[in-house]
């Protein structure tokens, strides 16, 4: 209710100064703020996780001493059971040495393979085997020989390298820092004396089990675990970049050392154990192995210890990484990790204190009758074996002594000195500071953990000095980037530009000042491309901003306003040898661009797009940053970006982020390719930076795409996107890389697209028929290929989400994926046969990917033949046919669709594909309750079919669960399920067969322009609709000759069409419908075109100059490039192949028009800013801005009030939507500027001064026409001749691009009809030949497994197909939910970061009083006598 309050008061302050104040108010346009669920939830994962490691950390422990005590020489067990639980400590010292085996080995098998240095590798396995050793001897020689407590405080030993490294290295960041590692060593030293001491007092008292021997294994512990500490020598080498050379060299082939050192750690393993105990103590007996049913208790108790410290120690490294990657390093690492010692202590203590009492037969007098009535305890089968070895070790101390019980407190002081030695040697672990997502190894040394010393393994691993992420006290926290923002526009609706240019004010509002530092370390410029910008105007013959730059221009006026309710303030028209530019300052002070692209002057079409601002923001803004002397002067000899006003140096906001480019590297400068109708949010961008920034390799990185719209086409395309997402993508970035990043939200590296091979292959012509369809059709794949030949990565994240409209109706639906199924294969076979390249040079992609990629492709190929089965297996079920009967039915509709594809025209095949996916629908809705009802018929769902069934339901729902933000997407499983045979049978065959067809087919329609050509010579044109599509009728004079002529030029002589010129097409208003052509019209048209051909012979000598440089960019380049992306083979009618207006147009026929004379009707629809309403609304917010410190609120609101008055007594005879001349505005700026100076001197502020009448200035300012400085200018030149100009072909070329195309078309229908077929058939045989005959018997199982007695016959084709699309979707479930668990991880600590949006309560008090020069990143900028 208050929101509509506050909605209402604004509307009532707009209506004061307008009759038209109401507005538009885009969704999403408020304020995001931290939702407190998602602060709960942070806190509450926090915790979990801190509980976990705390947990998982002390039983892991915990587990390992009662091994070691149930293994000791001094326990009760019988020979055999201490065997059987050394052999258990054996094991618990492979796990993770095994664990790391698999993983390094997975690496090496699906990433890469590098081939190491020998040096390196044999230093690297020598340091591990002596840790191995010493991990060996220490747990399977020494530890048994003490006891319990001794084995829990001697394990903190082993920092005592590290903590030597450390003083010797000086790694402390500050002087008295030092202390921490001396005083660990000292007291590290000191908990050894005392625990010799502790043994000698023993050996002197007689303690019972207690001899001399004792010293010797007590050396030989310390010895062990001098090569323990040894595991963690990277650290400190690492932490002062010693042997850089050595360890940088060994992160590029860890994988395989690890493989090799683990096989090696183990053998070092098995080796200590057989000598010690099968040749020096000769206590092995293998016959004791064999355990029989008497030994249950013990194979229990043995097997339980076991799995829960293997278990718990891999559980309490993982989850203490996770601690780590979520920002909580104190909380939930550091402190449960410290803890955990003490922790083991204390629980011992407790579990001692209150069991006791259970150990029947011992006496409770004292402590030493106690400890000697265990004894007889020993064969009672009664006594908690665990708890009872525990007790008998503890005995084994200073406290069963009958002198004396005081040296039991050195062996608690030696436990507490042990303990305080590896916290500060730890010290830098409480200090440190990462990223908001920060790879394993940027946080930790090793993969590998120590199991028998899981606390401080963790803590002895974490790095001293994270590289990219350091403690706070470094100022180089996280590298800088820039990130430029790229959408391209084809045609969209002023809703479509509403989503994009919201989505851009947003990620403004969330960036703030660029002045002013944020801690995501990120600027950024918006680009906005507009294709098919320009229409020719019909009276005067000019050439101007069509309907759909009208559309765009009102959009960025509308949200400007809602964003700051005011207009916009900066804005620049630009003329450029491409079209125009528009220039804006966004509120917060980022840059926003519109480049206008004449489709006469430069290549059309998004890729053309793409081409231009890669090399325009990589090539040429990139070359300007790094020789900035390299800028054209303009006539004034200073800089024109450093500009004095008011004793303020600084830059304008155009040339700041190329300034700020000097200091940031290719590899930190990303390219966000949009979509003109994608709406995202900050964080989606922000996840993608993180990902690009965690890993060098990324070249780009996609997210999570929801399709919006209505409808039942978007129905299904909803759950298609989900699945694919959920698990096609998720697969493709675990096991390998993805292969596609969708070009409508898409971050790409800079230093990926500019790598060898990539933009300037992009640039590549299509003049082959196989690559206009891989180029073409979809150049956002085609991207992607060459970056992954190149050797970049490409990732997924699911938390970054965006949304873009998807095809509403079935026919544009069935047009898009015409291009998309055959450009997908096409590039998935290009990647497929220069595998073996691309495996060597791509870490991301093995062969084992490749054969994946294999795997899935040859499903995708078989998939018109599987459906087909699975229509025969419905009709089986429905109508009870024969098994051959039904798979002859089945494949009679393909057969007919694939005639009919081939034999009519494109709008008659999606009519005829529309009436056939109703009627498979209906027939699969049958099948599904047939095979419903059949599980109810024969007791059990445990049949091929019904099992297929309910585990994909179950496996999508447990997926949709996992995904509890599009849960709502399971919905649309049904329709997904129904339009199966439409999308993978008939869609498929459509693709094919039109493969030839290269035209864009969506979008095609032009307001105005379009309108007027499509009707030309049309006798009838009905739209009919047929459940919910849209069909189109349209009778034309012309025949397919003639269709063909009008594309190439010509004229037909059967029926000539009207000529069409640039002087005839007239723009229609913006988002109105034109009126209706009549026959009238035309004739009118013709009798004018006479007379305008007459005005338009006269060229200027503008033109003529223009003629002379572009005389190859004449509308007939435009023409014949949209000609070539319609080349078709297949008989169509004219609505087919709907281009852009103006296509038939030839040289000779247009004559060129000044391209500048576009630019003042656009500057006039920004000189409304200048009426009197709307500087009124602007001044009061420039002043409030202006004026943000809460100290000046007073101040403010009288200024308001005052210059308010000010501007209604100037302005009173001036309506509300005048706009006022250049002089009024002057007179009235010197107004308002002497009576705001009167209030701040009343008010003593005169300091505000100069920012009040900057204020004032930028409200009356109009908007700017300016020109490209002779640089820029001279490289668009440059650029358009060389990639971009429009391209001429001539006929014989085409001609030959056609028979290349078809050709190519029928090989590819050829190929997959065949391979389709032979599966069908190899089916049809099986089923005839008869069940009975070739056929796999499963038996029947009822739902309680009980067996039926009967068995069911499938056949072996069919069980291994279903087999291997059944393994293959677990494998991508498996994937998903690896995947969601890291997705979790990077989003809670996002949110542990997110920014929260408070108002600006102070600014600078000497802001424009000083003299400020350069900006705060420009470090390096100073003053010259040229600037001067």
């Amino acid at each position: 209710m208050e929101e509509l309050r506050n909605r209402g008061k604004k509307r009532e302050g707009r209506h004061r100064d307008t009759w038209d104040p109401f507005q538009l108010n885009p969704i999403g346009a408020e304020k995001e703020q931290k939702r407190t669920c998602f602060q709960l939830a942070q806190y509450l994962v926090a915790v979990i996780v801190g509980l976990a490691v705390l947990t998982s950390a002390v039983i892991a422990k915990g587990s390992l001493l009662v091994l070691s005590t149930l293994s000791s020489p001094t326990s009760l067990r019988e020979k055999k059971e201490k065997q059987f639980y050394m052999l258990m400590l054996v094991f618990c010292l492979v796990w993770p040495n095994f664990l790391v085996f698999l993983k390094s080995l997975w690496r090496c098998a699906f990433k890469s393979f590098v081939q190491p240095n020998m040096k390196t590798m044999s230093f690297i396995c020598v340091i591990e085997c002596l840790v191995s050793l010493g991990t060996s001897v220490l747990v399977l020689v020494v530890m048994p020989q003490f006891d319990v407590l001794t084995n829990l405080f001697i394990s903190g030993g082993v920092c005592i390298v590290s903590a030597i490294l450390q003083i010797v290295f000086r790694l402390q960041r500050e002087t008295w820092k030092i202390v921490f590692p001396i005083c660990s060593l000292i007291l590290t030293l000191t908990g050894y004396c005392l625990l010799g001491i502790d043994f000698y007092v023993r050996v002197e008292s007689h303690v019972p089990g207690q001899s001399s021997e004792s010293f010797i294994y007590i050396a030989i512990g310390i010895f062990s675990s001098l090569l323990i500490s040894l595991c963690w020598w990277e650290n400190p080498l690492q932490a002062t970049n010693s042997m850089p050379e050595t360890l940088s060299e060994l992160d590029g082939f860890r994988d395989f050392v690890f493989v090799i050192s683990s096989i090696l750690r183990i053998l070092v393993i098995g080796a200590v154990y057989l000598i010690n105990y099968a040749l020096i103590e000769d206590s092995i007996e293998w016959s004791d192995f064999n355990l029989g049913d008497a030994d249950w208790e013990l194979l229990q108790i043995g097997l339980v210890l076991f799995f829960l410290q293997a278990l718990c120690s891999a559980a309490c490294h993982w989850f203490g990484v996770v601690a780590c990657k979520i920002h909580a390093v104190r909380m939930s690492f550091a402190v449960p990790v410290c803890c955990t010692g003490p922790a083991v202590l204390l629980l011992g203590l407790i579990l001692f204190l209150t069991q006791a009492q259970k150990l029947d037969g011992a006496n409770h007098g004292n402590i030493t009758l106690f400890c000697t009535s265990l004894n007889s305890l020993g064969k009672d089968n009664t006594t908690p074996v665990v708890l009872l070895e525990i007790t008998r070790s503890i005995c084994h101390t200073s406290l069963n002594s009958h002198y004396f019980q005081w040296p039991f407190s050195m062996l608690a002081l030696e436990g507490l000195c042990m303990w305080a030695g590896f916290v500060t040697c730890t010290y830098y672990v409480w200090k440190i500071q990462v990223q908001r997502i920060e790879r394993t190894s940027q946080l930790f040394v090793r993969r590998l953990y120590e199991s028998a010393f899981i606390d401080l393994s963790l803590l002895l691993n974490t790095k001293m000095k994270v590289p990219r992420a350091r403690n706070q006290e470094s100022q180089d926290d996280m590298q800088k980037c820039v990130i430029y923002l790229c959408a391209t526009m084809w045609h969209e609706t002023y809703d479509e530009m509403l989503k994009i240019l919201t989505s851009m004010f947003r990620l403004d509002r969330y960036r703030g000042d660029p002045k002013e530092d944020h801690k995501d370390c990120f600027d950024f410029e918006s680009h906005i491309f507009v294709d098919d910008a320009f229409m020719t105007e019909k009276e005067t013959g000019k050439r101007l901003v069509n309907s759909y730059v009208n559309d765009l221009i009102q959009v960025v006026i509308e949200v400007y306003r809602v964003f700051t309710n005011k207009e916009p303030d900066d804005v620049s028209v630009i003329d450029a040898p491409y079209g125009g530019r528009l220039m804006f300052v966004m509120p917060e002070g980022n840059m926003l661009y519109v480049h206008l692209k004449d489709k006469a002057l430069i290549r059309n079409k998004k890729r053309w797009s793409q081409i231009m601002y890669l090399y325009y923001l990589l090539g040429w803004k990139g070359y300007i940053a790094k020789n900035p002397q390299k800028i054209t002067r303009q006539n004034n000899p200073g800089r024109e970006s450093l500009i004095s006003m008011y004793g303020e140096i600084y830059m304008l906001p155009q040339h700041d982020s190329d300034q700020k480019r000097k200091f940031i590297s290719d590899d930190h400068t990303y390219i966000l390719a949009l979509d003109g109708d994608t709406d995202f949010q900050p964080k989606a961008v922000i996840l993608l930076v993180d990902r690009l920034r965690m890993y060098d390799n990324v070249g780009a990185a996609c997210g999570r795409i929801h399709p919006t719209g209505m409808g039942p086409m978007v129905w299904y395309q909803k759950f298609e996107y989900a699945v694919g997402h959920w698990l096609q993508k998720t697969a493709e970035h675990v096991f390998g890389s993805v292969l596609c990043s969708p070009g409508c939200f898409s971050l790409f590296r800079g230093s990926a697209l500019m790598d060898d091979n990539v933009m300037k292959r992009y640039t590549t012509t299509s003049t082959r028929a196989s690559e206009y369809v891989q180029y073409d059709q979809g150049e956002d794949r085609w991207l992607c290929t060459l970056l992954l030949q190149q050797g970049w990565r490409v990732e997924y994240n699911a938390a970054s989400d965006a949304y873009t409209n998807s095809p509403q109706e079935f026919k544009e639906f069935y047009n898009q994926r015409r291009r998309w199924g055959p450009s997908t294969l096409a590039n998935t076979l290009d990647l497929l046969h220069s595998g073996a390249e691309t495996v060597k040079r791509n870490s991301s992609i093995s062969r084992l990917y490749i054969f994946y990629q294999m795997f899935t492709v040859g499903s995708s190929i078989l998939g018109p033949a599987s459906v087909t089965l699975m229509i025969a297996g419905a009709f089986q079920f429905v109508f009870k046919m024969t098994g051959t009967l039904s798979i002859g039915i089945a494949c009679i509709p393909p057969v007919f669709y694939i005639i009919i594809c081939f034999i009519t025209k494109a709008n008659s095949q999606i009519t005829i594909a529309a009436i056939m996916s109703i009627m498979y629908a209906f027939l699969m809705t049958a099948s599904l309750f047939s095979i419903i009802g059949d599980m109810v018929i024969q007791g059990t769902f445990l049949t091929p079919t019904g099992l297929f069934l309910v585990s994909m339901t179950i496996m999508y729902l447990v997926t949709a669960i996992l995904h509890p933000e599009e849960f709502g997407m399971i919905i649309y499983g049904l329709m997904y399920f129904i339009c199966i045979p439409s999308g993978y049978l008939l869609l498929t065959i459509y693709s094919l067969v039109n493969m030839n067809n290269v035209s864009w087919g969506t979008r095609e329609s032009n307001k105005g322009d379009g309108e007027v050509k499509k009707r030309h010579n049309t006798l009838c044109d009905k739209t009919c609709r047929l459940c919910c599509w849209d069909m189109k009728i349209q009778i034309s004079q012309e025949t397919e000759n003639l269709m063909i002529q009008q594309i190439t030029g010509q004229t037909a002589q059967q029926a000539p069409p009207i000529p069409i010129t640039n002087g005839e097409i007239t723009e229609q208003a913006a988002s109105k419908p034109g009126p209706q052509v009549r026959l009238d019209d035309i004739k009118e048209e013709e009798k004018e075109k006479k007379t305008e051909e007459e005005s338009n012979k006269i060229p200027t000598d503008e033109q003529k100059k223009k003629e002379g440089k572009n005389s190859d960019a004449g509308s007939s380049g435009s023409a014949d490039y949209a000609e070539k992306l319609s080349i078709s083979l297949s008989s169509s009618d004219e609505d087919d192949y709907e281009d852009d207006d103006d296509m038939v147009m030839n040289a000779d026929e247009t004559e060129e028009v000044p391209v500048s004379v576009w630019v003042e009707p656009v500057k006039e629809e920004f000189l409304k800013k200048l009426t009197y309403a709307n500087m009124k609304r602007n001044l009061q917010e420039q002043i409030r801005y202006a004026l943000r410190n809460k100290d000046e609120d007073d101040v403010c609101e009288e200024l308001v009030l005052m210059l308010t008055d000010t501007l209604n007594g100037e302005l009173s005879e001036v309506g509300p939507e005048d706009i006022l001349p250049e002089s009024r505005l002057e007179e009235l700026e010197a107004t308002l500027t002497q009576n705001a100076r009167r209030i701040l001197r009343t008010s003593r502020v005169e300091k505000l001064e100069k920012r009040v009448r900057v204020a004032i200035q930028k409200t009356l300012t109009a908007p700017q026409v300016q020109r490209l400085d002779e640089g820029e200018h001279d490289f668009w030149e440059k650029l358009l001749e060389r990639y971009l100009k429009p391209i001429v072909e001539t006929q014989e070329h085409k001609d030959e691009v056609t028979r290349e195309l078809k050709s190519l078309r029928n090989k590819a229908v050829f190929l997959y009809f065949i391979i389709n077929v032979l599966w069908v058939v190899a089916t049809f045989f099986l089923q005839a030949i008869g069940n009975d005959i070739i056929s796999i018997k499963i038996p029947k199982l009822y739902p309680n497994g009980t067996p039926s007695g009967d068995y069911l016959k499938v056949e072996p084709l069919s069980l291994m197909f279903l087999l291997s699309f059944a393994v293959l979707l677990v494998v991508q479930f498996l994937a998903m939910l690896y995947h969601r668990i890291y997705t979790l991880i990077h989003v809670v600590s996002y949110r542990s970061t997110e920014k929260d949006y408070k108002p600006k309560d102070e600014v600078d008090p000497d802001d424009g009083n000083g003299l400020t020069i350069g900006n705060p990143d420009a470090s390096e900028l100073y003053i010259t006598m040229e600037d001067l």
